[in-house]
């Protein structure tokens, strides 16, 4: 049996190159990889293609990356709550693509499914639907979407058990699932790790065969924020 645990986060530096695509789950940082995210802050990566929901909130999370400008292109859904992020495409310095949440998940979905994209009617004549294949299916007008997969899935979850079976917390099941699934390399940051055999397998989401590296979270929740420890 491999050992898929990693005792200090920062062996995996080496699995971090310039320009690869990262998929990062999280809902605001809810469900976020922040140890994780923390160690790519600390190594010389650059021109990273971001897929996320959004980049992280006051110098937490992937808004670190953003604020030294190791992102180049971020795919998501609510960078409105980053304003800096918001000003930086203004000016240029950072290239945003916008996808409706929903189109977001589905193209991760597909993306690890091996299915090449789909046909939605989410943004149908607005300026997200520009550039797009659009065609008419039962007199309905949708536009396609392709794929996202990602060169590394860095996610987080409550439970691991040693093979790297995952249960995850409420929302943190938004995207998490979906990216464990889309990329060639997978962390997943997490709570708690159990042996074999003490998860209920109903209970498990994220089969083991997709994870390849386990870490524990260096961060606990107090109230509403969540603390390194």
């Amino acid at each position: 049996m491999k050992n898929k645990i990693v005792q200090c986060v920062s062996e995996l530096k080496d699995v971090f190159k310039d320009n690869q695509k990262i998929l990062a789950g999280g809902f605001g940082i809810s469900g976020s990889p922040l140890t994780v995210i923390d160690q790519i802050a600390e190594i010389d990566v650059k021109r990273l293609h971001i897929v996320s929901n959004n980049l992280g909130d006051h110098g937490v999370g992937l808004h670190k990356l953003f604020i030294q400008g190791q992102i180049e292109k971020a795919i998501g859904s609510f960078f409105t709550m980053n304003r800096e992020a918001v000003i930086a495409w203004s000016e240029g310095k950072l290239e945003i693509e916008l996808l409706p949440q929903g189109t977001l998940a589905e193209a991760l979905r597909c993306g690890g499914a091996g299915i090449g994209g789909f046909y939605t009617k989410t943004a149908v004549g607005t300026e997200l639907a520009k550039g797009k294949e659009e065609r008419e299916i039962d007199g309905e007008r949708y536009i396609f979407e392709k794929a996202i997969q990602g060169d590394v899935a860095i996610i987080r979850a409550k439970t691991a058990d040693r093979l790297g079976n995952l249960t995850y917390h409420t929302t943190a099941r938004n995207f998490n699932p979906m990216m464990a699934t889309a990329a060639s390399i997978v962390i997943a940051e997490v709570d708690e790790i159990l042996e074999v055999g003490e998860l209920d397998p109903e209970v498990i989401v994220t089969p083991h065969v997709y994870v390849d590296y386990i870490v524990q979270t260096n961060y606990t929740k107090e109230g509403e924020r969540y603390v390194k420890a």
